[in-house]
């Protein structure tokens, strides 16, 4: 039996701190399944980091009531062709589960940031420093899980002393569905991830622009892929979801699509795991 996905098409517009809003997300509408807004910082530890980097030049949703704010935002979504997501900041488990009661409401994703790498979020007690500390982020998926809402964790490769795909192996069994994987420059560990966390939505990100990357990640293993900086890019984004489409296509009609075409943009010959994409 073929269960849900989460979104399709199987293309995602990622987070942009304090750039995705709503406005972003049906700019990108068109050609995406999910868009991820956000990130936002929900609790004062997090706030107080957000002001400190907004403080050096970076941008930053900072509004007086964060919760009102992700409602608003995904209220006017409503009617619009794709499913919306919200990537948030926590030092703790209780905003994140009320941030998530407000997704499962309007059918969202709740992403749990353990992305954002920046020194004030890491020494708030968010961001990358969760995948240094599997107990807590587990604690914060299953708040987020225990409201309904569907979890998605946003994660990133690279870290030193992190062994990703174990760390992704517990939050999926803690409930987190979706794996937003930003492979940095280590593509390879997509598969890693698939391989360990098999029944996992696998979301790639990072340098998605064209279809040698899209195929490149699809071939590791990936359900989708996301993209980030170019998100505001028609052109881009229709590349990406021809790209995508082209690859479901050509595992619904049970070859592979780099077999069956003479592309000279070929992924690699092999995932590590052997495999060449999955089917849901």
């Amino acid at each position: 039996m073929t269960r849900a996905l989460p979104f399709t098409p199987r293309v995602a517009a990622a987070s942009l701190s304090g750039e995705s809003d709503a406005a972003w997300a049906r700019h990108a509408a068109p050609h995406v399944g999910c868009a991820f807004l956000g990130g936002i910082a929900l609790d004062d530890p997090t706030r107080e980091a957000a002001r400190a980097l907004v403080a050096r030049d970076r941008e930053e949703f900072l509004p007086a009531d964060p919760h009102a704010f992700l409602d608003r935002e995904l209220a006017a979504l409503a009617d619009a062709p794709l499913r919306p997501a919200f990537n948030v900041r926590a030092a703790s488990p209780e905003p994140l589960a009320t941030a998530a009661a407000t997704c499962a409401r309007h059918d969202a994703i709740l992403e749990v940031n353990a992305h954002c790498r920046q020194d004030e979020m890491c020494e708030a007690g968010a961001g990358q420093s969760l995948l240094h500390d599997p107990d807590r982020l587990v604690d914060q998926v299953r708040a987020a899980r225990g409201t309904g809402a569907t979890v998605s964790l946003k994660c990133r490769t690279e870290v030193p002393g992190v062994d990703l795909p174990a760390v992704c192996s517990r939050a999926h069994d803690a409930g987190a569905d979706v794996l937003h994987v930003d492979a940095m420059d280590s593509e390879g560990v997509v598969a890693e991830v698939v391989a360990t966390c098999p029944d996992a939505f696998v979301v790639a990100n990072n340098g998605v622009r064209e279809r040698r990357t899209v195929r490149e990640y699809l071939a590791y293993g990936a359900d989708a892929v996301s993209v980030g900086r170019p998100s505001d890019r028609p052109a881009v984004l229709r590349r990406v979801r021809a790209a995508v489409e082209a690859w479901v296509d050509g595992e619904s009609a049970g070859f592979r699509v780099d077999e069956d075409e003479s592309a000279t943009d070929a992924p690699p010959a092999a995932a590590p795991d052997g495999r060449g994409g999955r089917s849901r």
